[in-house]
């Protein structure tokens, strides 16, 4: 397959060649962005611990192999971090690192917040010390905002907060970006006391293949179907804005060639969610899987004394719509679609092959 370089490059060629730094490049989302930064011909650097699995898609893909370096670091480990970005002197910055689950928060609270918090300030320290780095990209969650359970979505400015320690954590990290910012890194100081265009980045509920995380609904699906066993759903009401991880990774990338163009002008918050009809309940996204794979069956296991989960969390994604011009490209059903022949294939495949083939067919739309 040709490499999307040379094919659809709905960036326009702005990452061929630049340095970009990616922390948790062995993770779901950070595997695809460091897929698609490859291909579009970027130059890129992964810090991160190893990866969950074997069946990962970091590992399966072999992406480890193909990128500049492959490092290895805890984000809480401030004096490494900073001397890898010295080391590595990127131009962009793409801050993944985390612990990305809401359950697991309440057994490790205090490494949640050390890794969400103190990671992120370690990361922006690094960049403060490091010349070269003129745009980061971090990335938090939607679960950063307090959440209302409202029945519409949350816009950039609103509160942050969280319940559990993982979304909490978040919104403490949000606040931390805020004030780095403008302490750091304000708009008013750039091309005289610094170089560098700050933002965050709010996505939740993504999905797609390569994703093996405990109690995320479809890995706990694939898992349930690969053994023959019932998939269990333990919060089938609750509703979500489902996107498949291309979605998200695709404003990260727009916003980061804006925010090189046009430093001071976009170096703010900004949420990327789905279209209004991919919001649905667990049980649906679980049902159409189902369909889409060709095998499963679900059973309703909802414990009312189980640990605090939102039911209900909705983004607004106008501001990404009339600000960057961008908009998701799929719908629900589509989105399932893509994620069900992932998971169907990857264990015939080249799954490197199989991640570029969705990337340009996602491209492409």
């Amino acid at each position: 397959m040709e490499s999307m370089v040379n094919g659809t490059d709905i960036f326009n060629g702005f990452f061929r060649g630049k340095r970009v730094l990616v922390t948790g490049h062995t993770g779901f989302k950070g595997s695809w962005l460091s897929i698609w930064l490859h291909e579009l011909g970027a130059e890129v650097t992964g810090i991160s611990l190893d990866p969950y699995s074997d069946k990962d898609n970091y590992v399966l893909s072999g992406i480890g192999k193909r990128i500049k370096a492959d490092l290895r670091a805890d984000i809480r480990d401030r004096d490494k971090i900073k001397a890898l970005f010295k080391q590595c002197q990127p131009d962009l910055v793409f801050h993944l690192a985390a612990q990305p689950l809401v359950r697991l928060s309440y057994d490790i609270p205090a490494e949640t917040y050390e890794a969400n918090v103190m990671g992120t300030i370690n990361v922006m320290e690094a960049i403060r010390a490091t010349e070269s780095v003129r745009v980061a990209v971090m990335i938090t969650t939607d679960k950063c905002y307090e959440n209302r359970e409202q029945i519409w979505g949350y816009r950039e400015n609103e509160p942050m907060g969280g319940y559990d320690p993982y979304s909490s954590s978040k919104g403490a990290a949000e606040i931390a970006i805020s004030s780095w910012r403008r302490s750091f890194f304000n708009p008013k100081d750039h091309g005289t006391k610094h170089h560098v265009s700050i933002a965050s980045v709010r996505a939740g509920n993504v999905i797609g293949g390569g994703d093996w995380a405990k109690d995320r609904i479809i890995p706990d699906c694939i898992r349930a179907i690969e053994k023959n066993e019932t998939i269990s759903i333990r919060s089938p009401k609750a509703i979500r804005p489902w996107q498949h991880v291309l979605e998200p990774l695709s404003g990260y990338l727009l916003l980061a060639e804006r925010m090189w163009n046009n430093p001071t002008g976009y170096c703010e918050g900004w949420n990327f969610g789905p279209k209004a009809e991919s919001i649905a309940d667990v049980w649906k996204v679980a049902s159409l899987l189902t369909k889409y794979y060709g095998a499963g069956e679900m059973r309703d296991d909802s414990d009312p004394g189980a640990l605090h989960e939102a039911n209900l969390l909705l983004l607004d994604i106008n501001k990404a719509k009339f600000r960057l011009g961008w908009e998701p490209r799929m719908n629900l059903e589509e989105c399932m679609r893509m994620v069900a022949d992932w998971y169907k294939r990857y264990k015939e495949e080249d799954v490197y092959r199989l991640c570029v083939e969705q990337i340009k067919k996602f491209s492409d739309r």
